[in-house]
């Protein structure tokens, strides 16, 4: 099992930046590491259906974006502090959502929502215009 906590959730001016952070614990990483584990981050904005924003692979060295997203987001990994990021500059007022982070026991980039195995709650970013 892993749990996934996410942070660093609020609001934010359009243009400005915000870091959200998606820490993980349980007893699979203790067993076998973050690194086992490829990772995303999804959004889900009111009315709408929840959508891929960014993954990353195992070690880190691969990463992939949504178009919508690209440029300027970036996906990153700390698999010593079992912890994932999303730092987003330039955000725009419909980046507004619940950002929400998965774990995958999978190789590669994974960006289907079916593939992940386990999710966290979500943190809230509202940005204003």
């Amino acid at each position: 099992q892993v749990q996934l906590v996410e942070s660093g959730g609020g609001l934010v001016q359009a243009g400005g930046s915000l870091r959200l952070s998606c820490a993980a614990s349980g007893r699979s990483l203790s067993t076998y590491g973050m690194g086992w584990y490829a990772m995303g981050w999804f959004r889900q904005a009111p009315g709408k259906e929840r959508e891929f924003v960014a993954a990353i692979t195992r070690s880190g060295s691969n990463t992939y974006y949504a178009d919508s997203v690209k440029g300027r987001f970036t996906i990153s990994r700390d698999n010593a502090k079992n912890t994932v990021y999303l730092q987003m500059n330039s955000v725009k007022p419909e980046d507004t959502a619940v950002y929400s982070c998965a774990a995958a026991n999978a190789i590669g980039i994974v960006t289907a929502q079916s593939d992940y195995d386990y999710w966290g709650q979500g943190t809230q970013v509202t940005v204003s215009s």
